[in-house]
């Protein structure tokens, strides 16, 4: 009897962890749509903006800039953005991302300092006692204010020499099927290739003004900006559809679970009135 009442209180818990883990299975696929909306809406401006570079750039003659060539002096120090997410449950989403992070940062040419966007990085690298510049609080729904807020500083921390590399370590998204933690380099900015700015849909000839030089100085930054915003949202993305799978597996999971339960519930009951009705009719027989 004590038995069948444990496996029956299994049970229920085992229903409540199935209702709960449906429910955030769909929370997560309403963000997981909405997340995408917003960084397939930013994907078009993204893309103009390195078109318009490509373009500049292709009329830009021996053009420098500290964006492009880094600081005069070195001084051994890179930045690294960590983004990770505010809450867990979210399948491998932290623990590839964080991991990448800190193999970067274990690199012993190159000193590393650690900012981190997300409450489970920042406990990360706490328990692994390394320090943490700054926590950025972004949240799960980027807005292109405080991203923007955070290029303008990191732009001027580069330009004033800070650092010789900004370089962000974020899961990109691109498909349902395939999220990878990857490092992508911010600061310094490559120089397009100018072989590509030169084919055939490359081919009309523009005349700018002001001169190319003075638009590339206003492109850049804006290229900086919109890249940084274009990371954050591909990482909400990742972490919504990958808690959605995560939730997805772990309903089914507790639904087999509920299976095998009901069965050993069954078979218990089913053992308990078997052995009563042995006991009645060996009561009887001895009756007789």
């Amino acid at each position: 009897m004590a038995q069948i009442r444990e496996i029956k209180k299994r049970i229920g818990a085992v229903g409540t962890i199935t209702r709960i883990t449906k429910t955030m299975q769909m929370i997560a696929t309403a963000k997981f749509t909405a997340a995408g909306q917003r960084a397939s809406a930013s994907k078009p401006y993204a893309a103009m903006i390195d078109e318009m570079v490509r373009q500049v750039a292709s009329k830009a003659d021996d053009f420098t800039s500290v964006l492009i060539d880094g600081p005069a002096e070195k001084t051994g120090k890179e930045l690294l953005l960590v983004i990770a997410s505010d809450r867990g449950l979210c399948g491998a989403y932290n623990a590839n991302t964080l991991r990448l992070a800190l193999n970067t940062t274990r690199r012993g040419e190159i000193d590393t300092g650690v900012e981190v966007a997300g409450k489970k990085g920042m406990g990360f690298f706490r328990f692994q006692k390394i320090e943490v510049l700054q926590q950025h609080i972004i949240g799960d729904t980027p807005e292109y204010e405080a991203v923007e807020a955070m290029a303008n500083s990191y732009l001027e921390r580069f330009l004033a020499g800070e650092f010789d590399a900004i370089k962000v370590c974020s899961m990109r998204y691109y498909s349902p099927s395939k999220q990878a933690a990857e490092v992508t380099q911010l600061l310094p900015l490559s120089m397009p290739d100018k072989d590509d700015a030169s084919s055939d849909e490359m081919e009309p000839v523009y005349d700018f003004s002001p001169s190319a030089a003075e638009l590339l100085d206003e492109l850049l930054p804006t290229t900086v900006r919109t890249l940084l915003f274009q990371l954050f949202n591909e990482a909400a993305v990742a972490e919504h559809i990958m808690r959605m799978i995560a939730m997805k597996a772990a309903t089914e999971n507790a639904k087999d679970f509920s299976r095998t339960l009901k069965r050993d519930y069954n078979r218990a009951r089913q053992g308990k009135i078997t052995t009563e009705l042995m006991e009645v009719i060996s009561g009887a027989a001895a009756l007789e």
